[in-house]
């Protein structure tokens, strides 16, 4: 049988988002140049093992792509809720011929997650490539995206309460930690937001929507040089300024991300005064003092969170939008700490003995932490509490997320070692 012949594409990125808003970046139909990756003749994707299906089939799992499917849309086209022969319930993205992505990036995405698979990356089930139709199979995440649940909830939906805002945050960074540090080569995603953050049941979180991510650098570069695109409020400074892109470029996403969670508010939103549209702009005053991190707290929240794991999840977000990136933490770490801080689950009644008020926004008032407690219970790391408020401001975020890394390591181990029984 003779060999296809092959030939050349060059893979682009380009915005794919399910929900457009003022806050998004819209992009162009110009392309930027990304990794060779080859297309047969056929117009497969390569290196593919994944199931190919027929439109027809699709066109029945969605009833014949009815409006009344669609559960949402972005730059690559209408995405619909459908059930395949199997019972199988499946999200089919179909390519809008007037939108602004094409075959390209339909081959990108193919591309990307036929590599990358993990519990908390979306699942690609399968594609279709039949005419001029380009449609890509998901497995479907019942609970929709985060963004659904902390910026467009609708009455039937219940806020988020602090235990399953850390559970979120927690399977994000596996799911950006297997990217950066287990695939088989190193990936930066690019496109991190609470949009791309698709939830399964006990909300469990997928990384979702790989149109934009880049293979990281290798050999001795330090970083990945491309055009400037992501998403406004999320992106890095030093990537917006430079285009050069890092993991250190995710990591700022990251906090940006854990800001959301932490005070329900957007990463970009044009209705707050000039100069803090986005929400480490916004945050920033707040986050000078330890003492004012609660006033960031998320008045959906009403005050049922633990005062003293609040804080230090703020101190990690502080770390991780730092402007330099050398300063950020690395995701191995970031892991760790949120490992640690997703186990201390909100006890109410502990919460009552804090005394905490609330202010006329809804928001907490800042009250400082008991002072009969130890230095361990402070720091975990036996430093006198003098000590520790005589350190400047840098030194305290750098130990406030090593004392979260060695929270998580020694939970764990203890972890371990009760499996192990």
């Amino acid at each position: 049988m003779q060999r296809a012949n092959r030939r050349e594409m060059d893979v682009c990125a380009v915005k794919t988002e399910y929900r457009w808003d003022d806050n998004a970046i819209k992009y162009s139909t110009v392309l930027e140049p990304r990794q060779q990756v080859p297309i047969s003749k056929d117009g497969s994707p390569p290196r593919s093992n994944l199931p190919t299906f027929s439109y027809r089939d699709l066109a029945t799992a969605t009833n014949n792509f009815r409006r009344e499917s669609i559960i949402g849309e972005g730059g690559f086209g209408p995405v619909f809720k459908g059930q395949l022969e199997t019972s199988q319930v499946v999200a089919v993205k179909k390519l809008s011929h007037s939108g602004l992505q094409g075959d390209k990036e339909f081959f990108v995405e193919v591309h990307m997650l036929s590599l990358l698979q993990h519990p908390n990356l979306v699942n690609l089930i399968g594609y279709c490539i039949e005419g001029d139709q380009r449609l890509l199979i998901y497995e479907f995440m019942p609970l929709g995206s985060l963004e659904n649940h902390l910026h467009e909830m609708t009455p039937d939906m219940e806020p988020l309460d602090w235990d399953t805002r850390m559970v979120i945050a927690f399977g994000a960074a596996k799911g950006l930690d297997y990217l950066h540090n287990q695939a088989d080569r190193p990936v930066i995603y690019r496109d991190l937001k609470s949009a791309n953050i698709l939830l399964g049941e006990g909300f469990h979180a997928k990384l979702s929507d790989f149109g934009l991510a880049k293979f990281g650098p290798i050999a001795d570069n330090t970083h990945v040089s491309t055009r400037v695109m992501g998403t406004h409020g999320y992106c890095a400074p030093e990537y917006a300024g430079t285009g050069k892109l890092t993991m250190k470029s995710d990591i700022y996403s990251f906090g940006v991300l854990l800001l959301e969670l932490i005070t329900g508010c957007r990463a970009m939103d044009g209705s707050r005064e000039p100069g803090k549209e986005m929400l480490v702009d916004w945050a920033r005053p707040m986050l000078k003092d330890r003492m004012n991190y609660l006033h960031l707290a998320d008045p959906m929240l009403r005050g049922k969170f633990p005062p003293s794991v609040f804080r230090r999840v703020v101190e990690l977000a502080l770390m991780c939008v730092q402007d330099d990136p050398h300063a950020r933490p690395h995701m191995k770490d970031i892991v760790l700490a949120l490992s640690y801080f997703a186990s201390q689950k909100h006890d109410a009644h502990a919460a009552q003995s804090d005394q905490i008020g609330s202010q006329g926004d809804g928001r907490i008032s800042s009250v400082e932490e008991p002072t009969n407690r130890s230095p361990v219970d402070l720091i975990g790391a036996g430093i006198d509490v003098k000590e520790i408020r005589a350190l400047n401001k840098d030194q305290e975020r750098e130990i406030a997320v090593a004392e979260a890394k060695k929270w998580g390591e020694t939970w764990r181990e203890k972890r371990e070692i009760e499996s192990g029984r």
